[in-house]
């Protein structure tokens, strides 16, 4: 198996902050770049890989607001892709002064993900579906070659995603966990933006808000 994993719990709201790459090739993506990434930067340097990618799963300010000091350290610039119905909120600062924080300036995303594309690290492949609800664009990326799916803030370990937020829609929220997630194997491990992994198996059997 070529596809690690490193995860990294950041910031005062404990945003989970994922290294995802391949030992073959040394590339690399990072996973929703919360507050200070400044351990995620030091195994990149410690491990000499070359990241390629900055995923975001969706456009609030807590997954992305360490875009900024990682860009800093990376030349040429690494490039940033989100999901289009996300592209507005993350540009506009991604409700980051309704929690009174300002947002940082951020680069245009360079692409925008497409539900069911596929996506490279090395030799290994990884699909974007599109799970709205928490927010318009929200997506998760499904690494089918570690049986791992990282989930952001769709679903967590016996919970699931806000939906209280500008732009989120509960049932649509629902609906996503139902088709892109529960339809994964049992054993499929979900990596969320907070907290502890889970399994598919495990929140069919003991999340409430799914019963």
């Amino acid at each position: 198996m070529s596809l690690i994993v490193d995860a990294f719990v950041l910031g005062s709201i404990d945003n989970n902050t994922y290294l995802l790459w391949d030992d073959s090739s040394g590339q690399a993506v990072v996973i929703d770049p919360s507050f200070e990434p400044a351990d995620v930067l030091e195994r990149i340097r410690a491990k000499n890989l070359l990241v390629t990618g900055i995923w975001l799963t969706h456009g609030h300010f807590d997954h992305f607001i360490g875009i900024p000091e990682f860009l800093s350290t990376n030349t040429p610039a690494v490039p940033v892709y989100i999901h289009q119905d996300d592209s507005d909120l993350y540009q506009c600062g991604g409700l980051a002064p309704l929690f009174g924080i300002n947002p940082p300036k951020l680069p245009p995303p360079v692409g925008f993900l497409m539900d069911g594309e596929t996506l490279s690290i090395g030799a290994s492949r990884i699909q974007v579906r599109h799970t709205p609800g928490h927010s318009a664009g929200h997506v998760v990326f499904y690494a089918e070659e570690i049986a791992t799916v990282f989930t952001g803030d769709l679903i967590f370990r016996q919970s699931v995603g806000r939906t209280d937020l500008p732009g989120s829609d509960q049932d649509m929220l629902l609906k996503s966990i139902y088709s892109q997630i529960l339809t994964l194997p049992p054993e499929t491990i979900l990596r969320s933006g907070h907290g502890e992994q889970t399994t598919v198996e495990d929140e069919i059997e003991f999340n409430p808000y799914l019963n």
